[in-house]
């Protein structure tokens, strides 16, 4: 691709921010908490409506107890790219009432704008742009826009990864790292409980008979917290305990909640049987442990960091300089990077504070970095 068809896409999209940020605007108006399945059906047909106005053939892909995802798809070609966009947001319903979408001092606010509706945004404009100026990918685009990757994406997981496999590359237009870098990395999720069985006994007259499960629990915890090793960017997190019934009950049970982070699989597959493997330290109390990876790491490996380098030549050719770094966070990209999808993710805009009431996105970061994904289509 040559500078001036990247110049190109770039004054072209430059010269439709406000339109950008008109859709923006009102899809972060639109409510799509995870958990609600009559908002994300409705912002799915919403979508399914602007992708069709691209030209895209869509598809609504229904669920019954999720919501509904879509696919899209244009251009043409035996190979396939992937592009990954999910709709739900942490928000509740009646959030984007509480906190409608607005613009100051060229930030854009309000809940799910930064994670991650202006990615989908990017996503819309990235192909309009191409179809206005008559420039096609090498290949089909696939645009996936799921409804529950903010719960671990349980119904979208087989179809991510159904359709990675066809895939030469996958894109994911979650949100930008620190300073906008993108993430060619990104920990591994691993979600774990822990329960302990005790013996309960009068704490006064009785102590002796009991077996305490919270005391059972401070050795787990301790132990847990041992495994984390920051130099390998793991951490074991125990973040919720509850047990015990009364101060004067030696108590019968406790329950933890643990959730690990890991870059890479062999360090998952080293600590994960450690985890599982808990034993009592009284042996009069039984601990049991449930859980899983949820999210494989995705790994700073030389077919995410190829993926990397075409992107950066591609925005030195539109005057930006672009840099990558990872996160602890997991997202859709680490079930398509575990399967040895090239996948770069983070090509969302520049922005700050996602999941929290205080979001925003740098409104000039989004036709410049739906730039980068255009120009990225193309030059694959």
């Amino acid at each position: 691709m040559n500078q001036g068809r990247q110049r190109q896409i770039l004054g072209y999209l430059r010269e439709r921010e406000d339109d950008m940020v008109n859709l923006l605007g009102s899809l972060v108006n639109i409510d799509s908490p995870s958990t609600d399945k009559e908002c994300l059906d409705g912002i799915c047909e919403t979508l399914q409506n602007l992708w069709q106005d691209t030209g895209a053939q869509t598809e609504i892909i229904r669920q019954e107890s999720y919501g509904n995802h879509l696919r899209a798809e244009w251009g043409q070609g035996p190979e396939q790219i992937l592009v990954l966009c999910h709709m739900d947001t942490v928000w509740g319903k009646g959030e984007a009432a509480r906190r409608p979408f607005r613009v100051e001092g060229g930030k854009a606010y309000g809940p799910g704008a930064y994670d991650m509706k202006a990615g989908i945004v990017e996503a819309i404009y990235a192909a309009r742009c191409l179809n206005d100026l008559e420039l096609s990918p090498p290949g089909r685009v696939v645009v996936l826009h799921n409804s529950d990757e903010e719960i671990g994406s349980p119904s979208s997981r087989g179809l991510i990864e159904e359709e990675a496999k066809k895939s030469k590359a996958v894109l994911v237009l979650e949100p930008s790292a620190d300073a906008g870098a993108i993430k060619t990395w990104r920990k591994g999720v691993g979600m774990f409980q822990v329960k302990i069985a005790g013996r309960p006994a009068h704490a006064g007259s009785n102590y002796e008979m009991g077996a305490s499960a919270i005391r059972e629990a401070a050795h787990q915890v301790l132990y847990l917290h041992g495994l984390t090793d920051l130099d390998e960017g793991t951490t074991v997190n125990v973040g919720t305990i509850v047990g015990g019934s009364r101060s004067n009950v030696v108590a019968e049970e406790t329950v933890l909640g643990v959730d690990l982070r890991v870059k890479t699989a062999e360090v998952a597959n080293w600590v994960i049987p450690k985890i599982m493997g808990l034993r009592p330290k009284d042996p009069r109390v039984t601990v049991t442990v449930t859980g899983e990876l949820n999210r494989p790491p995705m790994e700073r490996n030389h077919q995410n960091m190829a993926l990397f380098h075409l992107a950066r030549s591609v925005g030195m050719e539109m005057g930006m300089q672009l840099t990558e770094s990872g996160t602890g966070g997991g997202s859709d990209g680490n079930f398509t990077s575990a399967l040895g999808i090239p996948t770069l993710d983070g090509l969302g805009p520049v922005g700050g504070g996602a999941h929290a009431r205080d979001e925003y996105l740098l409104v000039s970061s989004l036709p410049d970095r739906a730039s980068i994904v255009a120009g990225v289509l193309l030059s694959l």
